[in-house]
């Protein structure tokens, strides 16, 4: 696996007024990464995460398993090693007063769930504060946290802190985590946009 999924921490930060979607993420120590961008132009989401922004190495691959999905299915691939890494699934209904994903491993079996913080904070970014409240995320495995993406407040770009640091079993795949991050900021961007 590469030494960019060792980390327990890391900083996602979407840039604003790009054509795509293009996302650096950080270590701790403030260094690039990772480097990910959005493919243009694609009836299914199709989103490339480098090792850089010169794009020569490939890490990740995540792709919408169909068109205009409610109830979209991500897969994640490590093109690195040729495998699939697992899957995130958006609740389509639920998700439309509480952001929630179930978390699948590589054979499609549910193994966790990321869910918006509470209902209420759900229901006041959505109906009053808008993006004046950002956004908390849990990654839970049963009953255990094992991850936490927090959006900053930050009027000028999008930032999130991944967090798994309380995943001290290491549970959670970090490049899940990642995946997790740069799908809901993706999809948030749509979403206030």
């Amino acid at each position: 696996m590469h030494s960019a999924f060792q980390y327990d921490q890391f900083l996602l930060k979407r840039q604003v007024l790009a054509l795509t979607g293009k996302i650096r993420i950080y270590n701790p120590a403030g260094q690039l990464l990772l480097f990910s961008e959005q493919k243009m132009f694609r009836l299914k989401e199709d989103i490339r995460v480098y090792a850089d922004e010169s794009k020569s190495q490939e890490l990740l691959h995540i792709q919408a398993r169909q068109i205009l999905d409610f109830s979209a299915a991500y897969d994640v691939q490590d093109i690195s090693i040729g495998q699939k890494v697992g899957v995130l699934r958006r609740k389509g209904l639920r998700s439309m007063l509480q952001d929630e994903w179930e978390v699948l491993d590589p054979q499609d079996q549910p193994i966790g769930v990321l869910k918006e913080d509470s209902m209420a904070m759900a229901m006041l970014r959505r109906l009053l504060l808008g993006s004046l409240l950002p956004q908390n995320y849990d990654l839970l495995f049963g009953q255990g946290r094992v991850a936490d993406l927090k959006q900053r407040f930050n009027f000028f770009r999008y930032e999130m802190d991944i967090d798994c640091s309380m995943d001290t079993a290491r549970k959670l795949d970090r490049r899940m985590a990642i995946a997790a991050g740069i799908l809901l900021a993706i999809i948030e961007g749509k979403q206030s946009s």
